[in-house]
């Protein structure tokens, strides 16, 4: 699987996850209602264009497949289903892909400086300790 749709899934993943949430299978007919949220109406548009692209059998594995996430209390295996679903679709058909690449916000860039002696630098990070002389407590 490309990097590329397996990062396009990613992005895509907490919008559909709260459109299935908010309206469960009604996501893929229902129309777009104006005062929905924008991360929903996103993930909302998001499974509706998979939805319209996929051949009977594949709107009926995605129907349950949403039905099944949204009865799910557990939102990250309705993400890790959903995003399976998705990349499947992604797989299948590149000009999806490029309609749903165009959807998706471009993730921002991350600047990440670290000067000096012993600096340290991360994006995403626990616990970070420089210097000398530090332990961590043990629980």
């Amino acid at each position: 699987m490309s990097a590329e749709i397996v990062q396009l899934v990613e992005q895509m993943g907490p919008a559909v996850t709260a459109a299935v949430g908010a309206y469960g299978v009604a996501v893929l007919t229902r129309a777009q209602d104006a005062a929905a949220e924008a991360t929903v109406g996103l993930g909302q548009r998001i499974l509706q264009l998979v939805w319209r692209r996929r051949d009977e059998e594949g709107r009926t594995e995605l129907e349950r497949v949403v039905g099944e996430a949204a009865d799910e209390q557990d939102d990250a295996y309705s993400a890790a289903v959903l995003g399976r679903l998705l990349r499947r679709a992604l797989q299948d058909d590149p000009g999806l892909r490029e309609e749903l690449s165009a959807m998706v916000p471009t993730p921002a860039a991350v600047t990440i400086t670290a000067a000096g002696e012993r600096s340290i630098a991360a994006q995403h990070i626990g616990t970070a300790i420089t210097g000398d002389g530090h332990t961590l407590p043990r629980s």
